[in-house]
């Protein structure tokens, strides 16, 4: 495949959504893959998703890696067992052509913008990431799409079959939950045959189960902040570490700009192992010369998440067609702490994309909910009243405004309303105008609740009603599954 001059000009548009929080407006289908597979009889994918469920939940895999961490390398070998039984060999992982990228805050994003960038320079893309809104599907995609469920139940049996055949008396026969899926992912695009792979880790890096790929093309590095600290440590330093456990000897990774405790720890451990790391200069810097980039989510934090998606795509384009990546190695240094920036050059044509012509999903209806949040930042300014259930003001146009909390510090926050579950809470926010959401009868204690008057009046007058969801990307699913079922399916 040849590759023209001039071709680094193009919109970096978000695949999937990362945050703790979105306005949820159902008003779109997720496009998913139509690839059929051949499938084992009695093997549906809703029984995958069952068997998968029970081999162990997020917060059992959490407590299973506390006990362990006395000694965390047998976690990496414990997966390389897992993965030889698969029937793979670490060496195979080589030809997935891989970018790890690890990070605090925004590393979900980071990925799903390097993946589309390389997308559109017509490559086939894997991305494995995680966690997942509504399906499991969603953490393997082929292309920017969710494989489908004949294909995930055509693989996840094929795995699980081989690993209960090849089980012994000395090791479990299953890994758990999420080290079972990034096997999957692995089969998946070893069998599809993607040019590459933009695999994310899912907690730390040092000793996560991802880090047994051993040659990636590149590494990156989002934000680093505090998670995780009852497995990675309780500093920024000490999370770092971690963190810069993916380096790997003569591999280039990338990281945008860090405090400086970290940032020296990112560096110190790049040099132990001869990993030369670059620091991402700013956004700006390479829109010099040409319009800004359009980004498809907004804040300035997306900016760095691009800046670092561009350099991984632009490193990985260089390594992949063995072109010289000289100009790394002469950048001007930094002046942080003697760590080279990396390299500022044109994006093509292919990282600037039509934002109308981004194929509507699921994902896109979520990249929505960041402009109406931006629309509740500014009705919050500009309401005086401290009654949040008074409606918005209506100079300012759009629907009426709500929001469920109290948005002022109090000792008792009596704005807020408790619901047993979501579809009560959806029940009572419709106020009977959906026909999906009617209660079944009127809630005694909601009745006797003061807000539950005047809310339920505002709510009966608005135009429209938009919803915030906030907390946990899993109370953002059930939303989802209960404004649009077919999602489930």
């Amino acid at each position: 495949m040849s590759w023209a001059p001039g071709r680094l000009r193009a919109a970096l548009l978000l695949a999937a959504v990362r945050g703790p929080s979105a306005i949820i407006q159902c008003a779109a289908r997720r496009g998913l893959s139509a690839r059929l597979a051949p499938q084992e009889p009695g093997m549906e994918y809703q029984d995958a998703v069952r068997m998968l469920n029970t081999l162990q939940t997020n917060a059992g895999y959490l407590e299973q890696v506390k006990r362990q961490r006395g000694d965390p390398q047998a976690q990496l070998e414990a997966m390389e067992l897992y993965l030889a039984r698969s029937g793979l060999q670490v060496e195979d992982l080589d030809r997935l052509n891989i970018i790890h990228v690890t990070g605090t805050k925004g590393k979900g994003s980071t990925c799903a913008f390097t993946e589309h960038i390389l997308r559109n320079y017509g490559l086939k893309t894997g991305f494995f990431s995680s966690p997942h809104l509504v399906q499991v599907r969603e953490r393997i995609r082929i292309n920017g799409q969710p494989i489908s469920p004949e294909l995930f139940s055509k693989h996840f049996w094929h795995l699980y079959h081989r690993l209960e055949e090849t089980k012994d008396g000395s090791s479990v026969s299953m890994p758990a939950y999420f080290r079972f899926l990034t096997l999957m992912a692995f089969h998946i695009f070893l069998q599809e045959k993607v040019d590459l792979a933009v695999v994310e880790v899912g907690i730390g890096g040092a000793y996560d189960c991802t880090n047994i790929i051993r040659k990636p093309v590149v590494c990156g590095v989002s934000s680093l902040g505090i998670d995780h600290t009852s497995l990675l440590g309780d500093t920024m330093e000490k999370i770092a570490w971690q963190k810069g456990g993916i380096f790997k000897r003569g591999i280039p990774a990338f990281t945008v700009l860090q405090p400086e405790g970290p940032l020296a720890v990112l560096r110190d451990r790049a040099q132990q192992i001869s990993c030369p790391l670059y620091l991402c200069p700013p956004l700006e810097a390479l829109e010099e010369g040409g319009p800004p980039l359009a980004l498809g989510l907004e804040g300035e934090h997306q900016r760095s998440n691009a800046a670092l998606a561009l350099q991984l795509a632009n490193c990985w384009l260089q390594r992949h067609h063995q072109q010289t990546i000289q100009e790394l190695k002469v950048s001007r240094p930094g002046n942080l702490w003697q760590l080279p920036l990396a390299p500022v050059f044109q994006p093509t044509s292919h990282m600037r994309h039509d934002q109308q012509n981004f194929t509507v999903t699921l994902d896109q209806v979520l990249l929505r909910c960041f402009q109406h949040q931006q629309h509740w930042s500014c009705l919050d300014k500009e309401q005086n009243s401290p009654d949040i259930w008074s409606p918005s003001n209506p100079e300012l146009g759009g629907p009426a405004s709500l929001l469920l909390a109290s948005h002022l510090p109090r000792p008792c926050n009596t704005s807020s309303l408790v619901f047993s579950c979501i579809s009560h809470a959806l029940q009572w926010i419709s106020q009977g105008r959906d026909p999906v959401f009617q209660p079944p009868s009127p809630s005694r204690n909601l009745l006797t609740h003061p807000m539950a008057s005047s809310g339920a009046n505002v709510l009966r007058e608005a135009a429209a009603i938009h919803v915030l969801v906030t907390g946990s990307l899993h109370l953002v699913g059930g939303v989802l599954k209960l404004l649009e079922p077919s999602l489930s399916q």
